[in-house]
């Protein structure tokens, strides 16, 4: 009714227009013939039957405004290898604290450097004879869980290390956060990247070890080393080469979906909590949602979703019969990273077990050959 209005008038002051102009001065044209001229009435008339809303432009009008919140990103977390490649690692100079019985053909220290602060421990093998103009190459050992309350540094994973120090090699195994005598809280490997972020400190401060090679570095893990391992080599490019035993390196949906471990009774359960009050899953379940729900997170803190960008080469072993972590997570890190053009080995063991005690000669020759031709160079 509005718009009819205004149509309206704006015809009539086009009616008085024109009649003002009939009713000009002697000196106007002739008017028209009064027949001709168009009533007020006509005028009014022809406005309201010809007006048509629909054909002329409608004022926009500007939407309400809305409630509905921006989308959010996931709050970061310390696990997301994101974060763990945007953070630094500096170490420290190593410290000799204690010298140990002399190997075979190698030197024997307790040594001890810093990761956030924390004097963290550490065995320490360096080959004796003659230094390489270099320095010689170095192997971080990386052990699986053993429960901290009963870990001691020179215990454990004995003949494994002594292997590769004999074939020349710096070994530096570190005493994880919590373990043995390194200062602070043991955390757990899964659900903290306490122990990860302990290693990449290792790797840092052995570059700076004197008679080390800060090029030549390589990582060996077993069981949770493994897992640590494969974060650590996501994170830091500058490890030319990683071997993993009976590695726990799926994603974490697969952790999720397919890790259960049997007790004595046959039943299956979940592996120990890392968390001194509740289990990783649950805490970070709690925050982020599942999997299922939450691909993106979970996507987010697996290193599985970074194969990609690994530069480095990787030696898989597993054995078939190993009950603690399931053969299925080697053979799926292998396809995984295969598919994406990289430089996987693997080497299953039939029958054998977690610590492939059946054929750790072999496993370790192959471990031995490896290193030597992505790490020192010599194959």
């Amino acid at each position: 009714m509005r718009l009819l209005s205004l149509v309206i008038r704006s015809s009539i002051l086009a009616w008085l227009f024109v009649s003002l102009i009939g009713c000009g001065s002697s000196n106007s044209p002739e008017p028209a013939p009064t027949s001709s001229r168009p009533t007020l009435a006509a005028v009014i008339a022809s406005a309201e039957s010809d007006a048509d809303p629909t054909a002329l432009p409608l004022p926009t009008e500007t939407p309400p405004p809305t409630n509905t919140p921006a989308p959010t990103a996931t709050p970061e977390h310390p696990l997301m290898i994101s974060v763990g490649r945007a953070r630094a690692y500096e170490g420290s100079e190593i410290t000799i604290e204690q010298t140990l019985a002399h190997g075979s053909n190698y030197e024997r220290y307790i040594a001890s450097y810093l990761s956030d602060g924390l004097k963290i421990y550490a065995l320490l093998t360096v080959p004796r004879g003659e230094k390489p103009a270099t320095g010689w190459p170095v192997i971080i050992f990386n052990h699986g869980y053993i429960a901290p309350s009963v870990y001691r540094t020179t215990e454990r994973y004995v003949e494994y290390v002594n292997r590769i120090a004999q074939s020349g090699y710096i070994v530096f195994r570190s005493d994880y956060r919590g373990h043995g005598s390194s200062e602070g809280e043991a955390r757990g490997g899964y659900g903290s990247p306490d122990y990860t972020t302990d290693v990449l400190n290792a790797t840092a401060s052995m570059k700076k070890f004197p008679d080390a090679d800060p090029d030549r570095i390589g990582m060996w893990g077993h069981s949770m080393g493994g897992y640590i391992t494969l974060r650590s080599m996501v994170i830091d490019p500058d490890i030319k080469a990683g071997v993993i035993w009976a590695g726990v390196v799926a994603s974490y949906a697969d952790l999720f979906a397919q890790w259960r471990r049997p007790t004595s009774g046959g039943a299956q359960v979940v592996p120990p909590s890392t968390s001194l009050r509740r289990g990783w899953r649950t805490e970070l379940v709690e925050q982020y949602g599942t999997p299922e729900e939450n691909p993106e997170f979970w996507d987010s803190i697996s290193a599985n979703s970074y194969l990609g960008e690994l530069s480095s080469p990787i030696q898989l072993h597993h054995g078939t019969a190993d009950t603690s972590v399931p053969v299925l997570f080697s053979e799926l890190l292998n396809e995984q990273i295969i598919a994406v053009d990289g430089n996987s080995e693997l080497y299953l063991y039939p029958g054998d077990n977690h610590n492939l005690s059946q054929n750790f000669g072999t496993a370790m020759a192959r471990t031995i050959r490896f290193f030597d031709e992505h790490v020192k160079g010599t194959q």
